[in-house]
């Protein structure tokens, strides 16, 4: 599959301005490197500016950890030291700033972390990824799906039966189906991710992918593929071709890591590290 011109040609007179602005909302004390593998993934995949939005106690480790490129956005925290509904105000102030929002990796679900993150879904007018413990803040909450149609959702089978209440058995046994049903229903673009990972909208478009590996079975490849989607976002691809293209270019990169880390020694990082090898192989037909 070729990618789009629109992300392989770049016009001379571009700034990192014109490549898009990504705030990522997004981890907790439990799980702080889920934030930093999709900061990093948008980063790799032509994003031109990337915030981390982080609980304020986890700044300084993530400021060591994390790439150069990246900025950070301290924000108040629970006494969990996740996000609190607290730091809404500042994070509508900062939509001004932005072009694209990703929100959910590693986020935790507390309360005041849900109410934080369904407050802004119901004020956003961008282009959203929901990804890992945002979708579980919808459970209960699937009338803020229908105010907009700019949301990519993210989920696994399971995170799909949870949220769309639909039995585990069914969504496995009817995956094109099911994900179809939904995406219409809600007007929205569905990635149910797992094997042949499939792509649908609410205009009934349908991508069923064919890269991957089983040795992308590990902890935060989801995270990744969200910031591969946002940065594909930020460069202007509507929400289906962001999503189909993403999708692609994470199993390619996961295909081409596998081959020297082999399925069973294959890291998150090793996919990220892997994605402009997957652009390359991607940018002329054969």
């Amino acid at each position: 599959m070729q990618l789009p011109t629109q992300l392989l040609l770049r016009k001379t007179n571009s700034h990192k301005g014109s490549y898009g602005h990504i705030l990522i909302l997004a981890g907790s004390a439990r799980f702080s490197g889920a934030s930093l593998l999709c900061a990093q993934a948008a980063m790799r995949s032509g994003a031109g500016l990337v915030t981390l939005g982080i609980p304020k106690s986890i700044n300084l480790a993530i400021i060591k950890n994390k790439t150069k490129e990246i900025m950070t956005l301290p924000l108040p925290e629970t006494k969990a030291g996740t996000l609190s509904l607290k730091a809404f105000t500042k994070i509508n102030l900062f939509f001004k700033k932005i072009d694209v929002l990703i929100i959910g990796p590693g986020l935790d679900q507390e309360k005041s972390t849900n109410a934080l993150i369904r407050k802004i879904i119901k004020k956003n007018t961008l282009p959203l990824v929901l990804d890992a413990d945002a979708l579980g803040a919808l459970n209960h909450h699937l009338d803020l799906l229908k105010k907009q149609s700019k949301i990519i959702l993210t989920p696994h089978e399971k995170e799909f039966s949870r949220l769309f209440n639909v039995s585990l058995e069914l969504v496995k046994k009817n995956r094109k189906f099911i994900a179809k049903k939904y995406a219409k229903y809600y007007n929205n673009t569905i990635i149910l991710k797992g094997c042949a990972t499939i792509v649908t909208n609410g205009a009934g478009q349908l991508y069923i992918n064919k890269t991957g590996n089983p040795g992308m079975a590990t902890a935060g490849s989801g995270d990744v593929l969200s910031g591969i989607i946002g940065a594909f976002l930020a460069q202007g691809l509507d929400t289906f071709k962001a999503a189909k293209f993403a999708t692609y270019i994470h199993g390619l990169a996961g295909d081409i890591g596998a081959k020297d880390k082999t399925q069973l020694g294959l890291i998150a990082s090793d996919i990220i590290e892997r994605i402009p090898d997957a652009i390359k192989k991607s940018s002329f037909r054969h």
